[in-house]
């Protein structure tokens, strides 16, 4: 049923920005919108005034969602005002109704190939054929590379050419493997997530029929989370809308943070020069988190000297201030966030409003695991820890081979046996995203037996076995209505009254990858998406004696040296900063020793007869330089540093350290 006529109604509740936004029913917009600032109140609003009033009928608008989910909240957000007939879809959704519609046509009654589900099913023995180590390749990171390729219409035969350096293995292979996978991928009659859009965009550029047809059912276009848009679906959206001029997009830059994939936020800050006579309306008025949590974003933003929209302003009244917290291990940091989980249910939030938001998977297991023996309930979204293929494939290993040693010993032949069967030590598995955290698992499995070992001198393999089933009946028995669990990644667009960001330390966020100044910066976008996720308690804590760059901009006080001891934590109404060492901008790791140190892994790598990142890999250097640890178990504690290369290459190391001062 369609609402009586009544678009005064949709203008009651909005301020001036999001009125002007909503009213602004013809011609190229943009929205500038800020996080918690009300857009997709704007965009139904939008869509259903402009009906309404009369500027579009319901059946010629096209709204453009991120994912199927927001397609379905916004379809529902428009029917509660009265409209029903709004499609509300993803690009990839849209662009497969559109070949459905268009191939049996053109491709003599053939219907559409069928989808194929993951890009896994065909890469997986493609790259367990790569020579060497790069057999240990993690396929996602493949697969992610390939759909880096594809958003920018890049084929194999040109990728050695005008790719990059974001292939996890050398140009000439990765070109290989993706050729191999189109061919795979033709012969078994498929076409894949990226296809959808290819395929309609030729459909769209070479038939000017089909586009007719397609710009005649829609005219009136608005596109949600435009700053995550890629070259191929950018392509795709002016197909679409040929000549008309009817064309919204919403957006923040800020929250760029899937790059990765192809997204840039390019799109949407060239958007006015590229569509002369856009309107632009920013959103600031942030309808979700405190003042105090507030200040704290748009610290960290200017601090970047990335932000483009202005500071976001405060509607909620005062909340409590958020602490910044330093401790001088995980361990410590764990029981913080446990007692800080308490303390969050005592103050009357439910658990189901309470997230802890990491940077990687691999962070959470120690917290599942404190979590499980202080009884509180959690919930893991994503991908559980026991559930990730390469620790059900370790485990599986473990099991066959089941070794012999006990204590340290057993330690060092786990250890071993990743290195020779599962590749830890190789390039590969420090190349790529889903290689970072697939050396990060395995190497907390490790840590896991050794962490045994330590309260067990005569630990048995069968005893690991017995804490491992333990640990993942634990996850596995996580409550939907427990302390949420994710990444940074899987929390944007969510958000809960409380809100933890832990391991703020370098190399963790920003990630030790991070080198170039985009890179950084979206590091920097990811830490502001998990900031702006809290209403109204907010804690961030470092566990490391180099704690994250981002800091020093949100201590507010900057202090210049440590506070004597006893010193109790000070507070300026907005941020608290609790007593530990003071937050200081990141070192540089040092450049001498980092030189004398890829000097003797050269020479080791020649004695033995093996690559370089065989013996360490260069992250795990730059980590020794700058840390200049002067025992065996400060060594340890270096990412990448095993039992077995510590009894190999630890005294050396230290000796290399001491030479250079």
């Amino acid at each position: 049923m369609t609402a009586t006529p009544s678009p005064e109604r949709l203008l009651e509740d909005l301020n001036p920005a999001q009125r002007e936004a909503v009213t602004t029913t013809s011609g190229p917009l943009a929205i500038i919108a800020g996080a918690g600032s009300g857009k997709t109140r704007v965009i139904s609003r939008r869509a259903a005034y402009a009906i309404e009033t009369g500027a579009i009928p319901a059946d010629q608008i096209l709204l453009v969602t991120f994912t199927d989910k927001a397609a379905g909240e916004m379809v529902e957000r428009i029917a509660s005002l009265g409209h029903r007939g709004v499609l509300a879809r993803t690009f990839h959704a849209a662009a497969l109704a559109q070949l459905r519609h268009f191939w049996p046509s053109r491709h003599d009654g053939a219907a559409l190939p069928a989808i194929l589900d993951s890009k896994l099913r065909l890469l997986v023995p493609l790259v367990g054929r790569l020579p060497g180590g790069y057999r240990f390749t993690p396929s996602k990171d493949v697969a992610d590379t390939i759909e880096w390729a594809k958003v920018r219409r890049i084929r194999p035969e040109q990728w050695v050419r005008e790719g990059s350096d974001r292939a996890p293995i050398p140009a000439e292979l990765f070109a290989r493997v993706y050729r191999d996978y189109e061919r795979a991928k033709t012969a078994a009659g498929l076409l894949d997530f990226e296809d959808m859009l290819v395929q309609t965009v030729e459909l769209l550029e070479g038939d000017a029929e089909a586009a007719a047809l397609v710009r005649s059912r829609k005219r009136w276009f608005s596109v949600d989370e435009y700053q995550d848009t890629n070259p191929l679906s950018e392509r795709l959206l002016e197909l679409w809308l040929g000549e008309s001029r009817d064309l919204a997009v919403v957006g923040d830059p800020d929250q760029t943070i899937y790059t990765f994939t192809g997204a840039t936020p390019a799109f949407l800050l060239g958007f006015a020069d590229r569509h002369p006579g856009t309107h632009v309306v920013t959103l600031v008025e942030n309808y979700r988190s405190s003042p105090q949590i507030l200040e704290l974003a748009n610290r960290l933003i200017a601090a970047g000297g990335v932000g483009s929209r202005g500071a976001l302003r405060a509607t909620r009244p005062d909340g409590p201030p958020p602490s910044v917290r330093r401790f001088a291990d995980t361990e410590a940091e764990v029981r913080d966030i446990v007692a800080w989980t308490r303390a969050v249910a005592a103050a009357d939030v439910p658990p189901s409003e309470t997230a802890v938001l990491v940077r990687i998977n691999a962070q959470l297991p120690a917290i599942e695991d404190a979590l499980t023996r202080a009884n509180i309930a959690f919930t893991v979204r994503g991908v559980r820890f026991f559930d990730r293929r390469e620790i059900r494939e370790a485990r599986q290993l473990l099991r066959r081979v089941r070794p012999k040693e006990t204590g340290a010993e057993l330690v060092a032949a786990v250890e071993a046996l990743f290195v020779e069967k599962m590749g830890l030590d190789d390039v590969a598995s420090d190349a790529g995203r889903e290689g970072r955290e697939r050396a990060a698992s395995l190497e907390l499995l490790i840590g896991i037996v050794e962490d045994l070992a330590a309260a067990d001198p005569a630990l048995a393999i069968d005893a690991a076995f017995a804490e491992f089933d333990r640990r993942q009946a634990a996850e596995s028995a996580g409550s939907t209505e427990g302390v949420n669990l994710l990444t940074y990644h899987r929390a944007k667009g969510l958000e809960w009254d409380a809100v933890y960001l832990p391991g703020l330390d370098e190399g963790m966020l920003p990630i030790r990858q991070a080198k170039e100044d985009e890179e950084v910066a979206e590091e920097r976008r990811l830490l502001y998406v998990g900031i702006t996720r809290a209403r109204r308690l907010l804690a961030l804590s470092s566990s490391s004696r180099r704690p994250s760059r981002f800091l020093a901009a949100l201590d507010p006080a900057k202090p210049k040296a440590a506070r004597p001891a006893g010193a109790v934590g000070r507070a300026t109404g907005r941020v608290r900063v609790l007593p530990g060492p003071p937050v200081a901008t990141a070192v540089a790791p040092d450049d001498t020793l980092l030189e004398a140190l890829r000097r003797w892994r050269r020479e080791r790598a020649s004695e033995g007869g093996v690559p370089a990142y065989v013996v360490f890999h260069d992250t795990t250097l730059a980590e020794i330089a700058d840390s200049h640890p002067r025992t065996l178990p400060a060594l340890r504690r270096i990412r990448g540093m095993g039992p077995t290369k510590l009894e190999r290459y630890g005294a050396e190391i230290l000796a290399v350290i001491e030479a250079e001062g």
